[in-house]
């Protein structure tokens, strides 16, 4: 069964510093912290709704959930016990900064059934994160993870591709690094430059050069191979598509539909890798619900190929893998 979130966002409250990258009112498109009752009466409508409650989480995103006031945390957490449970939401899972995480609070999380945390990384080089004001360090990501995983929570994290002073070679690095960390899942957020931070200001003054958009779809689904080929499921890449992140986003690599181009792009690579630049007519087989991402937006492989003087067929095939390309005969 598929797993899903009934979501809350917990804007820019209890964190101890403001990122170069963040505005969390436009992230979360939430202008205020919701209350204990709101909260409530969200999670009894969606018990109602959700096709499998069993398999859904309560989650708390878009702040720092162990920074917030602890009043306010423990509130929340309270809040929500009573839809937790047989034939109700199996937990609560929470994100939060690597800086945040302790024997002390971990405690508490599992007394109110938090069942997942997930960690905002950003980038495992210490550079990088000086850089863009994280207030953490890499090896903060390293302890915090190990804490939470011999506490038994599933832990998460979550990576920034493009961050202010990160090169290629630094992306390709934390995404190896947050691999060895051995994580459930991985989140990947290419950085969208949005008004009102300090990104902007580097931006607009010509000191902070992104990469281009198809380098940064290139690193973002070369990621997501290496995490998936190690067993770690990429639940997410690129920011939800958000009307407050459209008029907000001054630059970076926003696109609604972010991680599909990354799988055009890890099928073009694979069909390439199968072709051997070769000229001449193929027939290429993945499974068949993975057809639309191998022959790529509006076309874009199979034109892609045909301008090198290679004719693709994409077919689907029935017990093939996520991502697993073959050549067959017509």
């Amino acid at each position: 069964m598929k797993h899903s979130n009934i979501s809350f966002f917990v804007p820019h409250i209890g964190c101890p510093n403001m990122c170069s990258f963040c505005n969390q009112h436009t992230i979360s498109g939430a202008q205020s912290a919701p209350t204990v009752d709101e909260v409530k009466a969200v999670c009894e409508k969606a018990l109602g709704e959700v096709g499998s409650p069993e398999n859904s989480e309560i989650a708390f995103f878009g702040g720092s959930f162990t920074a917030i006031p602890r009043s306010y945390m423990t509130g929340l957490l309270q809040g929500v016990q009573e839809f937790i449970g047989d034939k109700k939401f199996r937990g609560i899972r929470i994100s939060t900064r690597p800086d945040c995480i302790d024997s002390e609070v971990l405690e508490l999380l599992k007394r109110y059934h938090v069942t997942s945390i997930e960690l905002g990384a950003q980038s495992m080089s210490d550079a990088v994160l000086a850089s863009n004001d994280r207030g953490h360090t890499s090896a903060d990501v390293v302890n915090a993870s190990r804490l939470i995983r011999e506490n038994g929570f599933e832990l998460g994290l979550q990576m920034m591709i493009g961050l202010y002073g990160s090169s290629e070679k630094d992306e390709l690095e934390t995404a190896e690094k947050i691999i060895l960390i051995r994580p459930d899942t991985l989140r990947i957020y290419p950085v969208v430059i949005l008004r009102g931070t300090r990104l902007a200001e580097l931006y607009e003054s010509g000191i902070y050069k992104p990469f281009s958009f198809d380098t940064a779809v290139e690193l973002a689904a070369e990621v997501m191979i290496r995490a998936e080929k190690s067993g770690i499921r990429v639940i997410k890449c690129g920011l939800h598509a958000s009307e407050f992140v459209e008029q907000d986003a001054v630059g970076g690599f926003y696109h609604p539909a972010f991680r599909e181009l990354c799988e055009n792009q890890i099928y073009r690579k694979k069909i390439a890798e199968l072709i051997g630049g070769k000229c001449g007519k193929y027939v290429i087989s993945v499974a068949p619900d993975c057809i639309s991402k191998a022959v790529g937006q509006r076309k874009s492989n199979i034109d892609y190929f045909n301008k090198i003087g290679i004719s693709i067929k994409i077919i689907g095939v029935e017990n093939m893998d996520k991502y697993q390309c073959e050549l067959r005969s017509e």
